[in-house]
């Protein structure tokens, strides 16, 4: 008896540990996510670009060609398997390479996948997809912002690429790509719960000088500063 007991009382103790770490978690993500860093915005006209979700995920949709990048030097319609190139827009993401690669939807996730991105354990990618419009709706939000906040952008997602010797990204050949034209590549950074693919994105509305949270781990943070 002394024994069940005792294993009752740490089960006890450690499901409540877990459920209050969680609780944690999640107040420290509403709270530091109303928090906006660069409050103060000038009005600008200069560049569009789009924030996209999927609900869980945020992307930076870009013009593929401007006055700055052709976005298409470096992610090149030919990694894509229908190699088209009538396109116009370049949404590019970041995350955990496990979750990119091999997760379809949330009913697929396997522990082992969920543990190695949660404790920083995996890989990670950078997800990549031409889209021919951009239009604003529930899952696309149009953002204005002016020439230098698009180069410090620009340079924060190149920056997240990883390189080869030439300076070149590096293509992740692989049959698991989402339609004709998607591609992933190998990312720097490590992924975590303290630093999602939301994270990334707030990380680089951050440098761009852009409105941002003053920490996030989900879209929601994002998506109520815009």
């Amino acid at each position: 008896m002394p024994f069940i007991q005792k294993t009752i009382k740490f089960t006890a103790f450690a499901v409540a540990t877990v459920v209050g770490i969680l609780l944690l978690y999640m107040l420290l993500a509403r709270v530091l996510s109303s928090i906006t860093v660069n409050k103060n915005q000038v009005n600008t006209t200069d560049i569009t670009i789009y924030l996209s979700t999927n609900g869980m995920h945020t992307d930076f949709v870009l013009p593929i060609q401007s006055e700055f990048i052709d976005w298409s030097k470096e992610i090149e319609f030919s990694a894509t398997k229908g190699q088209a190139t009538n396109y116009n827009y370049v949404a590019i993401g970041w995350g955990d390479k496990g979750f990119f690669l091999d997760v379809e939807d949330w009913s697929s996730v396997k522990p082992s996948i969920a543990l190695n991105a949660a404790f920083g354990l995996g890989s990670t990618a950078m997800h990549t997809t031409f889209l021919r419009n951009a239009i604003e709706d529930n899952e696309f939000k149009k953002v204005l912002i002016s020439k230098e906040q698009y180069q410090k952008l620009i340079r924060f997602i190149q920056q997240s690429f990883k390189r080869n010797e030439q300076g070149e990204i590096i293509q992740i050949v692989t049959d698991k790509v989402y339609g004709q034209n998607d591609a992933f590549y190998v990312a720097n950074g490590s992924y975590s719960f303290i630093y999602t693919c939301n994270s990334w994105a707030n990380e680089g509305l951050k440098k761009a000088g852009m409105k941002a949270c003053l920490w996030t781990p989900f879209q929601e943070g994002i998506f109520r500063k815009y």
